[in-house]
Protein backbone atom coordinates (compact mmCIF):
# COMPACT_ATOMS: atom_id res chain seq x y z
CA UNK A 1 0.00 0.00 0.00
CA UNK A 2 1.26 3.19 -0.79
CA UNK A 3 0.50 6.34 0.92
CA UNK A 4 1.49 9.86 -0.38
CA UNK A 5 1.36 13.47 0.84
CA UNK A 6 0.22 15.94 -1.73
CA UNK A 7 0.51 19.52 0.62
CA UNK A 8 -1.90 20.93 2.67
CA UNK A 9 -3.55 18.08 3.74
CA UNK A 10 -4.22 16.03 1.05
CA UNK A 11 -3.00 12.48 1.34
CA UNK A 12 -3.91 9.94 -1.15
CA UNK A 13 -3.89 6.16 -0.39
CA UNK A 14 -3.30 3.53 -3.38
CA UNK A 15 -4.23 -0.30 -2.80
CA UNK A 16 -3.78 -2.62 -5.26
CA UNK A 17 -7.84 -2.35 -5.80
CA UNK A 18 -8.30 1.42 -4.85
CA UNK A 19 -7.77 4.90 -4.73
CA UNK A 20 -8.64 7.04 -1.40
CA UNK A 21 -8.00 10.52 -1.36
CA UNK A 22 -8.76 12.54 1.79
CA UNK A 23 -8.73 16.59 1.68
CA UNK A 24 -8.38 17.39 -1.84
CA UNK A 25 -7.46 20.68 -1.96
CA UNK A 26 -5.44 21.02 -5.15
CA UNK A 27 -6.97 24.40 -7.06
CA UNK A 28 -5.56 27.29 -5.22
CA UNK A 29 -3.20 25.26 -3.43
CA UNK A 30 0.74 26.43 -4.65
CA UNK A 31 2.30 23.25 -2.03
CA UNK A 32 0.32 20.69 -4.39
CA UNK A 33 2.06 18.80 -7.08
CA UNK A 34 -1.35 17.08 -8.53
CA UNK A 35 -4.14 18.39 -11.23
CA UNK A 36 -7.22 18.62 -10.02
CA UNK A 37 -8.64 17.90 -13.65
CA UNK A 38 -6.16 14.18 -13.70
CA UNK A 39 -6.47 13.46 -10.50
CA UNK A 40 -8.11 9.44 -10.33
CA UNK A 41 -10.47 8.62 -7.12
CA UNK A 42 -12.87 5.74 -6.04
CA UNK A 43 -13.25 7.55 -2.61
CA UNK A 44 -13.00 10.78 -1.24
CA UNK A 45 -12.79 11.13 2.83
CA UNK A 46 -13.46 14.81 4.18
CA UNK A 47 -12.46 15.78 7.80
CA UNK A 48 -14.40 19.02 7.39
CA UNK A 49 -16.43 21.80 5.83
CA UNK A 50 -13.72 24.53 5.15
CA UNK A 51 -12.76 25.16 1.13
CA UNK A 52 -8.73 24.46 2.13
CA UNK A 53 -10.40 20.61 3.00
CA UNK A 54 -12.85 20.08 0.47
CA UNK A 55 -11.08 21.58 -2.31
CA UNK A 56 -11.77 20.33 -5.94
CA UNK A 57 -13.95 17.12 -3.83
CA UNK A 58 -16.81 18.05 -5.88
CA UNK A 59 -15.47 18.17 -9.32
CA UNK A 60 -13.05 14.88 -8.40
CA UNK A 61 -15.97 13.17 -7.48
CA UNK A 62 -18.49 14.19 -10.33
CA UNK A 63 -15.92 12.84 -13.03
CA UNK A 64 -14.91 9.68 -11.03
CA UNK A 65 -18.22 8.95 -9.71
CA UNK A 66 -16.18 8.62 -6.45
CA UNK A 67 -18.05 8.01 -3.04
CA UNK A 68 -17.72 10.90 -0.28
CA UNK A 69 -17.11 10.20 3.33
CA UNK A 70 -17.97 13.07 5.49
CA UNK A 71 -19.28 13.95 8.74
CA UNK A 72 -23.33 14.00 7.94
CA UNK A 73 -23.57 17.71 7.37
CA UNK A 74 -20.77 18.17 5.25
CA UNK A 75 -22.18 14.93 3.69
CA UNK A 76 -25.62 16.43 3.33
CA UNK A 77 -25.11 19.18 2.04
CA UNK A 78 -22.41 17.37 -0.84
CA UNK A 79 -25.20 15.12 -1.66
CA UNK A 80 -27.80 17.86 -2.33
CA UNK A 81 -25.14 18.79 -5.10
CA UNK A 82 -25.53 15.24 -6.54
CA UNK A 83 -22.58 13.70 -5.34
CA UNK A 84 -22.93 9.69 -4.19
CA UNK A 85 -22.09 10.20 -0.25
CA UNK A 86 -22.09 8.27 3.00
CA UNK A 87 -22.52 10.32 6.28
CA UNK A 88 -21.03 9.53 9.32
CA UNK A 89 -20.33 11.44 12.72
CA UNK A 90 -17.64 11.60 15.78
CA UNK A 91 -16.96 8.07 17.08
CA UNK A 92 -18.92 5.78 14.52
CA UNK A 93 -17.58 3.28 12.31
CA UNK A 94 -18.38 1.65 9.02
CA UNK A 95 -16.69 -1.38 6.76
CA UNK A 96 -16.50 -0.13 3.08
CA UNK A 97 -15.44 -2.65 0.15
CA UNK A 98 -12.46 -0.02 0.59
CA UNK A 99 -11.55 -0.55 4.43
CA UNK A 100 -12.55 0.51 7.67
CA UNK A 101 -13.41 4.45 8.61
CA UNK A 102 -14.19 5.87 12.14
CA UNK A 103 -14.30 9.27 12.45
CA UNK A 104 -12.77 11.00 15.89
CA UNK A 105 -12.93 14.24 17.58
CA UNK A 106 -10.83 17.31 16.02
CA UNK A 107 -10.95 20.75 17.85
CA UNK A 108 -12.02 23.25 14.83
CA UNK A 109 -14.66 25.10 12.87
CA UNK A 110 -16.27 23.44 9.98
CA UNK A 111 -18.36 26.00 7.12
CA UNK A 112 -17.75 25.79 3.67
CA UNK A 113 -17.91 28.84 1.09
CA UNK A 114 -19.78 27.84 -1.96
CA UNK A 115 -19.43 29.81 -5.59
CA UNK A 116 -21.80 32.12 -4.59
CA UNK A 117 -20.08 33.92 -1.40
CA UNK A 118 -22.62 31.60 0.90
CA UNK A 119 -21.09 30.65 3.98
CA UNK A 120 -23.10 26.55 4.86
CA UNK A 121 -22.48 25.17 8.36
CA UNK A 122 -21.30 21.95 7.54
CA UNK A 123 -20.85 19.82 11.32
CA UNK A 124 -18.46 19.24 13.41
CA UNK A 125 -14.98 18.54 12.48
CA UNK A 126 -13.53 14.87 12.38
CA UNK A 127 -10.31 13.26 12.24
CA UNK A 128 -10.36 10.04 10.41
CA UNK A 129 -9.07 6.35 11.60
CA UNK A 130 -8.51 4.38 8.52
CA UNK A 131 -8.07 0.94 8.80
CA UNK A 132 -6.82 -0.81 5.20
CA UNK A 133 -5.03 -4.36 4.59
CA UNK A 134 -4.38 -4.49 8.16
CA UNK A 135 -3.05 -1.30 8.83
CA UNK A 136 -4.35 1.70 10.73
CA UNK A 137 -3.88 5.40 9.16
CA UNK A 138 -4.77 8.69 11.26
CA UNK A 139 -5.42 11.90 9.79
CA UNK A 140 -6.17 14.26 12.67
CA UNK A 141 -7.82 17.10 10.19
CA UNK A 142 -7.53 20.29 11.45
CA UNK A 143 -7.12 20.32 15.56
CA UNK A 144 -5.52 21.54 18.44
CA UNK A 145 -3.93 19.55 21.11
CA UNK A 146 -6.75 17.56 23.09
CA UNK A 147 -6.67 15.04 26.14
CA UNK A 148 -8.12 12.42 24.56
CA UNK A 149 -5.16 11.77 21.85
CA UNK A 150 -4.20 9.52 24.57
CA UNK A 151 -7.35 7.31 24.23
CA UNK A 152 -6.99 7.41 20.43
CA UNK A 153 -3.66 5.67 20.88
CA UNK A 154 -4.25 3.90 23.54
CA UNK A 155 -7.34 1.98 21.62
CA UNK A 156 -5.65 1.89 18.04
CA UNK A 157 -2.53 -0.09 16.36
CA UNK A 158 -1.74 3.14 14.66
CA UNK A 159 0.88 2.70 11.80
CA UNK A 160 1.06 5.97 10.48
CA UNK A 161 0.25 9.37 11.44
CA UNK A 162 -0.98 13.10 9.54
CA UNK A 163 -0.91 15.68 12.51
CA UNK A 164 -1.31 19.58 12.12
CA UNK A 165 1.98 21.80 12.49
CA UNK A 166 0.93 25.04 11.36
CA UNK A 167 -0.03 26.75 14.24
CA UNK A 168 -2.33 29.50 14.42
CA UNK A 169 -5.45 27.93 13.51
CA UNK A 170 -4.01 23.99 14.38
CA UNK A 171 -1.46 22.38 16.57
CA UNK A 172 1.86 23.78 16.28
CA UNK A 173 4.82 22.26 16.31
CA UNK A 174 5.38 21.99 20.23
CA UNK A 175 1.65 20.72 20.77
CA UNK A 176 1.85 18.04 17.92
CA UNK A 177 4.85 16.55 19.02
CA UNK A 178 3.28 15.85 22.25
CA UNK A 179 0.24 14.76 19.75
CA UNK A 180 2.69 12.53 18.61
CA UNK A 181 3.84 10.72 22.07
CA UNK A 182 -0.01 10.63 22.88
CA UNK A 183 -0.95 8.34 19.50
CA UNK A 184 2.23 5.82 19.72
CA UNK A 185 1.77 5.84 16.10
CA UNK A 186 5.02 4.50 14.58
CA UNK A 187 5.35 6.75 12.05
CA UNK A 188 4.40 10.60 11.55
CA UNK A 189 3.91 12.94 8.97
CA UNK A 190 2.92 16.92 9.75
CA UNK A 191 0.59 17.92 7.67
CA UNK A 192 -1.48 21.57 7.24
CA UNK A 193 1.74 23.85 7.04
CA UNK A 194 3.90 26.25 4.64
CA UNK A 195 0.27 26.91 2.52
CA UNK A 196 -0.34 30.13 3.28
CA UNK A 197 2.05 32.67 4.77
CA UNK A 198 0.33 32.37 8.62
CA UNK A 199 1.04 28.38 9.17
CA UNK A 200 4.82 28.41 8.00
CA UNK A 201 6.42 26.11 10.01
CA UNK A 202 9.95 23.71 9.11
CA UNK A 203 8.79 20.46 8.64
CA UNK A 204 12.09 18.71 8.19
CA UNK A 205 12.88 20.03 12.13
CA UNK A 206 9.50 18.80 13.03
CA UNK A 207 10.12 15.44 11.83
CA UNK A 208 13.79 15.35 13.56
CA UNK A 209 12.18 16.06 16.77
CA UNK A 210 10.00 13.07 16.76
CA UNK A 211 11.47 10.05 18.34
CA UNK A 212 14.12 8.77 16.22
CA UNK A 213 13.13 7.01 13.04
CA UNK A 214 9.56 7.86 13.34
CA UNK A 215 9.31 11.63 12.06
CA UNK A 216 9.18 11.91 8.05
CA UNK A 217 8.63 15.33 6.66
CA UNK A 218 7.12 14.61 2.89
CA UNK A 219 7.26 16.28 0.24
CA UNK A 220 4.45 17.04 -2.01
CA UNK A 221 4.07 13.82 -4.43
CA UNK A 222 6.59 11.87 -1.81
CA UNK A 223 5.20 8.61 -0.31
CA UNK A 224 5.33 5.94 2.19
CA UNK A 225 5.01 2.04 1.75
CA UNK A 226 2.46 0.44 4.70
Amino acid sequence: MKVSFHGQSTVKVETDKHTILIDPFITGNDTSDLDAAQVQADVILLTHGHNDHVGDTIDIAKRNNSLVVAPFELAEYLGSRELNTHPMHIGGSHEFDFGKVKLTQAFHGSAFTDENGQSIYTGMPAGILLTVEGKTIYHAGDTGLFSDLKLIGDMNDIDLAFLPIGDNFTMGPEDALVAAEWTKAKRVVPIHYNTFPLIEQDGEAFAEKVKPGKGHALKPGESLEL
